[in-house]
């Protein structure tokens, strides 16, 4: 890196990993720089040199300011494009020669992961966020681009992955296609709601991906799918480092999500609607003491498990895997051993609180509102 023309940031640059086959890559409070050896060819979804290139000098990530308006054109220089090159050249690189990627998340909760096999090595560098704009694919849009405007939204998951070897334009492709069903399974892990349905999300709106080979290896690869061996490394490298992004970023992590109420927030039900329905049922309306157990129950082991199936219940529902109507009675079987698995003394008349005339989603609130109201 020229040390005159980044001065700003010359100090604040630190290594934090070398590849095997010499990338460095470099971290300071907004950016992650990856520095490139001669003979990289790439496949990125940057603005700026996107798409497949040849012989850049570097990629980064970086986390600009907020802008007022979250749009490109409230970003300095007047659009992602020009920005991308402004900051290019504080950090002291050429921008014909970089490619980049932006995010609201920090770059200090940044994941790498490396997996080899024998000469074969794949690292993976992500930052993720999704607890703004997390969606599934399919979901209703947010936006429209037209004449050239776009809007810049927080919340994204971008990936970076390095491979020693030499792939050819069309196998960076396919390294894309299988990292992106591996960010999924991370996010469908870690069953994290879309914002924007009642679906999982399978990542967020704004993600972007650069995908790294080095043409100087004699080793040419030229598939990375599931069944390749670099497409298991791949796999493995992305999953792993999401997960671990996620978890710095948001602490979105296996026991953040051991929660009834996390899990029932993509359906709208918060601590509000369980009070609502509670106060409707027979017991003292106590509410500081009602939402001081529920808190108590939404955490127990048990009752998640319990939820979880019912969810998928739902879920295969909503996907026409399962009869609606043979769904909500098995859902209803299963939620009516709720109080027997809680530990409630006195069972509730369930043909009172609960019935078919319910969504399952609606049985549930009821029958567990009970359940913490009456001795939970």
């Amino acid at each position: 890196m020229n040390e005159n023309t980044h001065a700003d940031f010359s100090n604040d640059l630190k290594m934090i990993h070398e590849t095997s086959s010499g990338e460095k890559v470099y971290r300071c409070d907004d950016s992650i720089v990856v520095m490139l050896p001669e003979n990289r060819n790439a496949m990125t979804t940057s603005y700026v040199n996107g798409g497949y290139q040849e012989h850049l000098q570097a990629v980064f990530n970086h986390e600009p300011k907020p802008t007022r308006g979250h749009c490109a054109h409230d970003l300095e220089g007047g659009s992602v494009e020009a920005y991308i090159k402004i900051h290019a050249g504080r950090l002291g690189l050429n921008p014909e020669k970089v490619a980049a990627m932006m995010t609201a998340a920090k770059m200090k909760n940044a994941a790498i992961a490396t997996r080899s096999f024998r000469d074969l090595e794949v690292t993976a560098i992500v930052t993720a966020g999704i607890e703004v704009n997390g969606g599934r694919a399919g979901d209703p849009a947010t936006w429209h681009e037209e004449d050239g405007k776009t809007v810049y939204v927080g919340g994204t998951i971008n990936t970076i992955i390095i491979i020693s070897s030499h792939l050819p334009a069309h196998a960076l492709n396919r390294v894309i296609m299988t990292a992106t069903e591996a960010k999924t399974v991370a996010i469908q892990q870690l069953m994290a709601p879309s914002k924007y349905s009642t679906g999982i999300a399978t990542g967020s709106g704004t993600d972007q991906i650069c995908v790294i080979s080095n043409m100087d290896c004699p080793n040419i690869i030229t598939w990375a799918g599931k069944h390749s061996k670099l497409g298991e490394l791949i796999g493995r490298c992305v999953i792993e480092a999401t997960t671990e992004a996620l978890a710095r970023q948001t602490n979105l992590t296996p026991d953040s999500q051991r929660d009834v109420l996390v899990r029932l927030e993509r359906f709208g039900i918060d601590e509000k609607k369980y009070w609502e329905t509670a106060s409707s049922l027979e017991g003292e309306n106590k509410r500081d003491i009602f939402i001081k157990n529920l808190r108590d129950f939404s955490r127990t082991p048990s009752v998640v498990a319990m939820i979880s199936s019912l969810l998928h219940i739902v879920d295969e529902i909503e996907w026409g895997l399962v009869p609606e109507l043979a769904g909500k009675k098995t859902a209803l079987s299963i939620m009516k051993t709720l109080p027997e698995l809680v530990g409630v003394k006195n069972h509730p008349d369930l043909d009172r609180i609960t019935g078919e005339r319910y969504t399952i989603i609606e049985n549930w609130v009821r029958l567990s509102s009970w359940c913490v109201k009456n001795g939970f």
